[in-house]
C-alpha cells in the first residue's frame, strides 16, 4: 500500500455553517447536470451558423466520453492528493472548456472544446458527492437528499427552458457562457468556506490503469452510442470496438491487482452492499434516462403536447422522486435503517415500467402522469440511498473512487439504457408504419424513427395516425424492457445487508471502522 500523508486543519478552520458549502456543491451540480440539456436545445442554431451537420452528433458524444472517461481518474486522484483541491482543479478545466467552446469559430473546434469541458465535467459530480461524503456522516447525510434531488428535477425540467430562452434571446454562445458566472460563484464559496484535510501520496499515478479504463470505458459508449444508428449492431466497426473495449476492461482488471495505487482498488467490491448498490445503480441509470429520452416523445407525437409543455408534464415523476428522496432521507435519519428503500423502490420501478408500457393513443395525460408517479416514487427511494449505502461500504480513504464508481456505473447505465430501448423504440416503429403506411411509412422512418413536431405536422393525416400508433408500440416495448431489466434491481436490493450507518452513535461492535476514520460533522447554522 501506497503511503500517504494527511494534514488535519485546525477545528477553527472548519466552514460555519454546511449550507453554505452545500450551496455551492449544488450549484457545481446544476452546472454538470444543465450542461448537455441545454446544448442540446441550442444545437439546431449552432448547426445553423457553424454547419458540419454530418458531424453533429460528435459535440455530444465529445463530452459524453470525455466525462465518463475522466470520471474514475478524477475519483483516485481525490482520494491521493486532496477533495478540495482535485475538486476546484476540475471546476476550473470545466470553465475553460465552456469558454472555449462558447468561442468555437467551426464544428471541429466546438467538438475538440466540448472535450475539454466534457474532462473537466468528470470530476463536478464526483466531487460534490465526495465531499459530501467527507464533511456529512452517512447517518445524518438523509437529511439533505432533497436538496440533490432538487437539484436533478429542476435541472430536467429546467434545462430545455432555460437552453431555449437563452438561444433565442442571446445567441447560442451564451449556452457555454452562462456556467461561468455561476462557476466562479462556486470556486470562490468553495475557496473560502471548504476546509478538509490535505493529502500528499508518495505514490505515482496508475498510468496503465487510466489509458486501459479510458479505452475501455471509450469503446463502450461509442458502442452503444453508433450501434443501431451509425453502424448495424452486426457490423465491423462495433464488433472491433466490442473486441477491443472486452481486451481493455480485462486488461484494466488484471492490473489493478499488481497497480501500487490502482485507480479502482478491487478490494471495495468484495463488499457486498457496495457491489450490489453498483449493480442497483447501474439499472436506475439504464431505465431513468430511457425515461426521460422516450416519454417527451410519446407525449409530443402521440398525446399533442408541445416541446416546452412535454418538460412540465414530466413533473408527476419528477415531483414524486424529489417527495420520496426527501422523505427517504429522513427516514433514514431518524432511524439509521434504509434497507427497506432499495426494495421498496425497485418494486416500484418494476410496477411504474409495466404500467407506461400499457400506454396506446387512447391514454389521457392524466393516466400517464399518474404512471409516471409510480416510477418517480420508486426512483426516490432509489437515486440517493444507492449512494449512501455505497460510501458507507467503504473506508473514508477510498471514498473517492467508491463515489466515483457508482456515478460511472450510472453513466454506463445510461449509455446502455438509452442504446438498447432506443433500437427496440425504433425497430417497432419503422416495423408498424411500414405495416399501417406501407411505402410511405418506411420512407418517413427511414432515416429516423423520432420526427420533431414540424415534421410531423407535415404528414397526410394517415400516415400521422400511423406514426402515433407506432410510437405507441415502440414506447410499449421499449418500457416493457425496461421493467424486465429493473427485476434485477430488485433481487440485487433483497440481499443488501442492513449495515449500521457511521456516525449514528457507538461503532457497533465488530466493526472494522476506527475514529479515525470517521468523517467531521459540520455544523448546521
Amino acid at each position: 500500500m501506497a503511503d500517504t500523508e494527511t494534514v488535519e486543519t485546525k477545528p477553527d478552520k472548519q466552514p460555519k455553517s454546511v449550507r453554505v458549502v452545500l450551496l455551492a456543491l449544488m450549484i457545481t451540480m446544476m452546472l454538470a447536470m444543465l450542461d448537455s440539456m441545454i446544448v442540446g436545445t441550442a444545437m439546431p442554431t449552432i448547426v445553423g451558423e457553424l454547419g458540419g451537420l454530418e458531424h453533429l452528433s460528435w459535440v455530444v458524444t465529445a463530452y459524453t466520453l470525455a466525462t465518463a472517461a475522466a470520471t474514475p481518474v478524477w475519483g483516485k486522484l481525490g482520494d491521493m492528493f486532496g477533495r478540495k483541491t482535485t475538486f476546484m482543479t476540475s471546476i476550473v478545466i470545466f470553465l475553460i472548456g465552456s469558454a472555449l467552446s462558447g468561442m468555437a469559430q467551426n464544428m471541429g473546434e466546438l467538438i475538440g472544446f466540448r472535450a475539454v469541458q466534457g474532462l473537466g465535467a468528470g470530476g463536478l459530480m464526483v466531487g460534490v458527492i465526495a465531499i459530501i461524503g467527507d464533511l456529512i456522516p452517512p447517518r445524518e447525510r438523509g437529511k439533505y437528499q432533497g436538496m440533490m434531488a432538487g437539484v436533478m428535477a429542476i435541472a430536467m425540467i429546467g434545462g430545455p427552458l432555460v437552453g431555449g430562452t437563452i438561444t433565442d434571446n442571446w445567441g447560442w454562445r451564451w449556452a457555454f457562457y452562462i456556467n461561468l458566472p455561476l462557476g466562479v460563484v462556486a470556486l470562490g464559496l468553495i475557496s473560502a468556506v471548504l476546509h478538509l484535510p490535505k493529502k500528499r501520496s508518495k505514490a505515482g499515478i496508475d498510468y496503465l490503469g487510466v489509458v486501459l479504463l479510458t479505452v475501455g470505458i471509450t469503446a463502450i459508449v461509442l458502442v452503444t452510442t453508433w450501434g443501431g444508428s451509425e453502424y448495424s449492431w452486426t457490423s465491423a466497426r462495433i464488433i472491433e470496438l466490442i473486441g477491443i473495449g472486452v481486451a481493455a476492461l480485462i486488461g484494466f482488471v488484471f492490473w489493478q491487482t499488481k497497480a501500487a495505487e490502482p485507480v479502482v482498488p478491487l478490494h471495495i467490491f468484495r463488499n457486498r452492499n457496495f457491489t450490489l448498490m453498483s449493480i442497483i445503480v447501474f439499472i436506475t441509470g439504464f431505465v431513468m434516462f430511457g425515461a426521460t429520452l422516450y416519454l417527451p416523445l410519446y407525449q409530443q407525437s402521440v398525446q399533442g403536447a408541445s416541446a416546452t409543455n412535454s418538460g412540465l408534464l414530466l413533473l408527476p415523476m419528477l415531483g414524486a422522486m424529489l417527495v420520496t428522496s426527501m422523505v427517504a432521507g429522513r427516514v433514514t435519519t431518524n432511524t439509521g435503517r434504509y434497507r427497506i428503500f432499495p426494495v421498496v423502490g425497485s418494486a416500484l420501478m418494476i410496477v411504474g415500467l409495466y404500467l407506461l408500457s400499457t400506454m396506446d393513443t387512447g391514454t389521457s395525460r392524466f393516466t400517464s402522469g399518474v404512471f409516471m408517479a409510480v416510477v418517480g416514487l420508486g426512483m426516490g427511494c432509489l437515486m440517493q440511498v444507492t449512494m449512501l449505502v455505497a460510501q458507507n461500504s467503504v473506508e473514508m480513504k477510498d471514498m473517492g473512487v467508491a463515489s466515483s464508481s457508482t456515478t460511472l456505473f450510472r453513466t454506463l447505465g445510461s449509455s446502455f439504457g438509452v442504446a438498447i430501448m432506443g433500437a427496440l423504440f425504433n425497430n417497432r416503429v419503422q416495423h408498424v408504419m411500414a405495416e399501417r403506411a406501407g411505402s410511405l411509412g418506411a420512407k418517413i422512418t427511414e432515416k429516423s424513427a423520432s420526427l420533431d413536431a414540424k415534421s410531423l405536422a407535415k404528414l397526410p393525416a394517415v400516415a400521422r395516425e400511423a406514426y402515433q400508433h407506432a410510437v405507441s408500440a415502440g414506447i410499449h416495448w421499449a418500457f416493457l424492457l425496461g421493467s424486465v431489466v429493473a427485476v434485477v434491481a430488485l433481487i440485487a436490493a433483497v440481499f443488501v445487508r442492513e449495515v449500521a450507518l457511521r456516525g449514528a452513535g457507538p461503532e457497533p461492535e465488530g466493526s472494522d471502522e476506527s475514529a479515525a476514520l470517521q468523517p467531521q460533522v459540520v455544523e448546521a447554522v
